[in-house]
């Protein structure tokens, strides 16, 4: 699959034997159209800006992410901080045993891999 990017990469292991696995999704949005803000004015592409309300724009690479614990209120965090919280994934999914089709629930057959 030349120029798609995977959704998901990891392992499937059953018993002993482990082999590398990559999910890519069985559709593409190729065929949806997306549009853009135009002034018609102008002509010209509207560009959102990052604005701070008391300073004006704000670059991203500056900004934080923040959660808010009280109306305005806000505890900042690092990347690290994040990432260290993060629950730990082996990328691995363990096959304990194959059932029937029909035992698998329609709703999780809502996106196609």
């Amino acid at each position: 699959m030349a120029g798609y990017r995977p959704t998901w990469q990891g392992h499937l292991r059953l018993s002993l034997v482990t082999c590398p696995v990559a999910l890519y999704t069985a559709t593409n949005s190729g065929g949806e159209v997306h549009f853009n803000l135009i002034n018609p004015e102008t002509n010209n592409r509207i560009k959102m800006v990052t604005t701070d309300p008391d300073t004006g724009p704000v670059e991203r690479s500056s900004l934080v992410k923040g959660y808010e614990f009280e109306k305005g209120r806000y505890v900042l965090l690092s990347n690290e901080e994040i990432a260290s919280v993060k629950l730990e994934s082996t990328k691995t999914i363990d096959i304990e045993r194959f059932v029937p089709e029909t035992d698998i629930d329609r709703i999780y057959w809502d996106n196609p891999y």
